[in-house]
C-alpha cells in the first residue's frame, strides 16, 4: 500500500510541474501586430479624400505641368548642377596592405 501511495504522490508532483507550460496564453504584448496594422492602413487608398482649401488637388496646375513637359522635350530646361558635400579630396582609411 505504501508503494502505491508513493507512486501516486510522485506522479502528482510530476504532473503538477507541467502545469506552468500554458499559463501565459493571452498575456502577449498588447502592441503585438500593430506594425502590420499600421502598414496596411497607410497603404489603403481613401476613396473619398478631404483636401484642405489651400492644398493641391488632383488636376491642379495641369497647364503648368504640360508646359514643363514641353520644355523638357525641347531641351529648354536648366542643366543640373553638380553639388558636392565637401571640398578637397578624401581617402578611405586604414588597414595593412
Amino acid at each position: 500500500m505504501s508503494f502505491r501511495l508513493w507512486l501516486i504522490a510522485a506522479g502528482s508532483v510530476a504532473l503538477a510541474a507541467c502545469n506552468t507550460a500554458g499559463t501565459h496564453i493571452g498575456d502577449e504584448d498588447p502592441g503585438m501586430g500593430e506594425a502590420l496594422a499600421y502598414d496596411k492602413a497607410i497603404q489603403t487608398i481613401n476613396p473619398a479624400p478631404v483636401y484642405p482649401a489651400d492644398a493641391a488637388r488632383p488636376g491642379d496646375n495641369g497647364a503648368k505641368g504640360a508646359l514643363n513637359v514641353k520644355k523638357y522635350r525641347n531641351g529648354e530646361v536648366k542643366p543640373v548642377e553638380n553639388v558636392g558635400t565637401s571640398s578637397g579630396s578624401g581617402g578611405g582609411g586604414g588597414g595593412a596592405h
